[in-house]
């Protein structure tokens, strides 16, 4: 047999570059992407020194973290239009090139003001270290390495939210927070040069033209910021009992409306919504909120559960939780090679199963689990991630062409992020409200009329009054660390519950598969090479 390679598509892309230049351009993007998702979480870890060092309160510090989100968020719709605008070059290497100058300033700022003004900056700069990056990715490789080029680039993307705490916390606890910043400078310094060198500009870009859409900017940026904020401060502020999230809500309800009617009414828009008639874009782009949701949604509650109930620091979590990314990061290339032989459909369902059956086995959490019980679901659950990410991403961008590449892989992005912000804005308000259900139950058997409680009570008491304390002291201690012990058990149910939500959440998501093609991700753009008798 003879293998017959496939002749490369009329004015493709990818014919503009040689094989070295681009692996040196994906290096190039990998290490900008790493850099902004480590951000996304690494700044968590140092919130209380910064706190400290600045002189403010946690709800005003609160906003290091919510400044940058708002503005990666409000700016990745946007990132293919910047592109076709400015240039794919030019705007990539600008944003790396802002968001490395925005680290410095960071790490040398003296007031909170200044600090949450350089991460917006920074928040900026980094939406299209993800999406403009992955973009790029789609468009300068032929066909058949887009699954294995997608799992490798999709390592940065699920393993930089995990290893983000624990670099964070190694950094906090052996030098100052400024240096979460500044280890960003020699990467993005390096990301720019190459990117500057080595890439080209898309010809969709050299051909853009156009009016600037000002009113669609504004109408995203009220309906998007709105929405953000309501997601990241609507747990504090109470929800609904809160004037501002109630203001904020018609805001983003009015935004969002008239920003998708305005868009879809003008030739020249900032954000292409037409995109989404592509019937497996639309259902990619669902299936990115509900993959936003369990990645994020995961990496804020066992980090959470660890710390608050096993009394684990951020760099102890940050170690317990490597196994789960390091699968991630063997599966990654696995998928990427199963891709083109495997239809992604099923490879995104072997995802989601998987998923939701390692939520089922977090959802099995006691006071007694330990360490050797937590690696299996960690491993489930990071090997699930690596069979989501890359099938996924390309059963939703394959069949997208031209200019729609860009403006696809932005809307894809986004719904991964609201996806994650809406997820852990549940997740954390459905577990506080579930430890107030279960601590209430559970304080309902706390009563002298019940033989249980009496029995470990007067136990207890005797136990303290052996060790020297009078009645009165001893009986406190009792009553003290049997609230405790319900504190704890409370809190364990409600984990479980958390879990067991976010696994039948996984499991209600797989009817969307069905909008996905049947075919497997190379024939559905080119494909690999065949073999010809």
């Amino acid at each position: 047999m003879a293998v017959q390679r496939r002749q490369p598509e009329a004015g493709a892309e990818y014919t503009e570059y040689t094989p070295s230049m681009r692996l040196i351009i994906m290096g190039a993007v990998m290490l900008g992407t790493l850099m902004q998702m480590i951000d996304s979480s690494i700044v968590n870890v140092a919130v209380p020194t910064i706190k400290g060092n600045l002189g403010v309160t946690l709800d005003q510090v609160s906003w290091v973290a919510t400044g940058y989100i708002l503005a990666n968020v409000i700016m990745l719709p946007m990132t293919g239009w910047m592109s076709f605008r400015l240039g794919r070059r030019r705007y990539l290497a600008g944003s790396m090139a802002l968001f490395t100058a925005a680290s410095f300033f960071c790490g040398t700022a003296h007031t909170l003001s200044m600090l949450v003004f350089f991460r917006i900056v920074q928040g900026i700069g980094g939406a299209a270290l993800v999406s403009t990056a992955q973009a790029t990715m789609m468009e300068i490789f032929p066909p058949e390495q887009l699954g294995m080029v997608q799992a490798i680039y999709g390592v940065g993307v699920i393993v930089g939210p995990a290893i983000g705490p624990t670099l964070g916390g190694w950094i906090v606890d052996n030098y100052n927070w400024p240096w979460i910043f500044y280890v960003n400078l020699p990467i993005g310094i390096i990301a720019t040069i190459v990117t500057l060198t080595f890439m080209h500009d898309s010809k969709y870009s050299r051909a853009h033209g156009g009016r600037i859409d000002f009113v669609g900017i504004a109408l995203l940026a009220i309906g998007l910021g709105s929405l953000q904020t309501i997601l990241e401060k609507g747990t504090r502020e109470g929800w609904f009992d809160s004037q501002l999230i109630i203001w904020l809500t018609v805001a983003a309800v009015i935004g969002l409306i008239s920003f998708v009617i305005w868009e879809l009414r003008i030739a020249d828009p900032v954000v292409n919504l037409r995109v989404l008639r592509h019937r497996g874009f639309a259902a990619g782009t669902l299936f990115g909120v509900v993959l936003g949701f369990g990645l994020y949604g995961g990496i804020f509650v066992l980090p959470v559960y660890l710390q608050q109930v096993r009394g684990y620091t951020a760099m102890q979590t940050g170690l317990i939780l490597m196994p789960a990314a390091l699968t991630s990061a063997v599966m990654m290339p696995i998928v990427g090679f199963l891709v083109n032989r495997i239809s992604a459909r099923l490879l995104t369902a072997i995802g989601v199963v998987g998923a939701a059956i390692s939520m089922l086995m977090f959802a099995t959490l006691t006071l007694d689990t330990g360490l050797a019980q937590l690696l299996p679901p960690l491993i489930v659950r990071g090997a699930s991630m690596g069979f989501l990410w890359v099938p996924l991403t390309l059963a939703t961008l394959i069949s997208l062409r031209g200019h729609e590449i860009a403006e696809g892989t932005a809307l894809f992005n986004l719904s991964r992020q609201l996806g994650g912000s809406a997820g852990i804005a549940f997740l954390s308000t459905f577990l506080s409200h579930r430890i107030d259900f279960h601590s209430a139950l559970l304080s309902d058997n706390v009563n002298v009329y019940n033989p249980a409680f009496m029995q470990r009570f007067l136990g207890m008491k005797a136990y303290f009054m052996g060790a020297g304390a009078s009645a009165g002291t001893a009986q406190s201690q009792a009553l003290a660390a049997i609230k405790g012990m319900v504190s704890a058990q409370a809190a364990i149910l409600s984990y479980d519950d958390v879990f067991l939500v976010m696994g039948v959440l996984f499991l209600l998501s797989t009817p969307l598969l069905l909008m996905f093609e049947k075919k497997k991700a190379s024939a559905m753009r080119g494909g690999p090479p065949h073999v010809a008798e």
